[in-house]
């Protein structure tokens, strides 16, 4: 990559941190201008249209952007579990530390999954979806499960945990603490029904 192509890339890279930087509780992608982007940027708001067609692009991007960040890191936390460790309990403290690290980055998936735009709320149903296959993916490998019931409990499991994070952004760090708890059960539970199932399965009809 040459020099002019890597300072392309820095900028753009500014502007998408930019945007996620002036996203708070009280404050949601919709309410951003170009020009409030392009300011903390440090960048002409002309120059903004070099890196992204219009607000939108940039916010699709960032809808991307925050869905990658979180599969990697539940990625890596089901690499932790193969070295030992509960699947469950690592992986909803692996969620609860990124919504508490990156509020502004889960404020926006879960604000534009119900927002008034299409796209965005495609958008977002896709990274869910991603979810939900990359869990399907693991549980029918580890549980043996067949697809169709693997996907039943990975779309179950997605949905508490996306929940319980929304209920998480405006907790103290102890409340935060005591819901990861109540999550780690209820998912066992859901895990303990769906052996239960498998077993059923496998025994033998007389």
């Amino acid at each position: 990559m040459g020099i002019r192509a890597q300072q392309k890339e820095k900028t753009r890279r500014t502007l998408i941190d930019a945007a996620f930087s002036q996203l708070c509780a009280n404050r949601s992608f919709s309410n951003l201008s170009l020009r409030e982007v392009a300011r903390e940027a440090g960048i002409a708001p002309t120059s903004f249209y070099r890196h992204f067609r219009d607000m939108e692009e940039l916010g699709l991007t960032l809808v991307d952007e925050g869905g990658l960040t979180l599969r990697q890191l539940m990625r890596q936390a089901r690499q932790r579990i193969a070295g030992g460790g509960s699947v469950i309990s690592t992986s909803v403290q692996t969620f609860m530390e990124f919504v508490e690290n990156n509020p502004n980055v889960f404020r926006l998936l879960l604000r534009e999954r119900s927002g008034t735009s299409a796209a965005f709320r495609q958008a977002v149903a896709r990274e869910i979806q991603h979810f939900i296959a990359e869990l399907t993916d693991y549980l029918e490998t580890t549980t043996g499960a067949p697809r169709e019931e693997a996907y039943i409990q990975a779309e179950a499991v997605v949905t508490i945990v996306f929940h319980a994070g929304a209920d998480a952004l405006d907790m103290s760090h102890e409340e935060r603490r005591a819901l990861s708890h109540r999550v780690i059960r209820q998912l066992r539970m859901i895990a303990m029904g769906a052996e239960v199932q498998n077993q059923r399965r496998r025994e033998p009809h007389p």
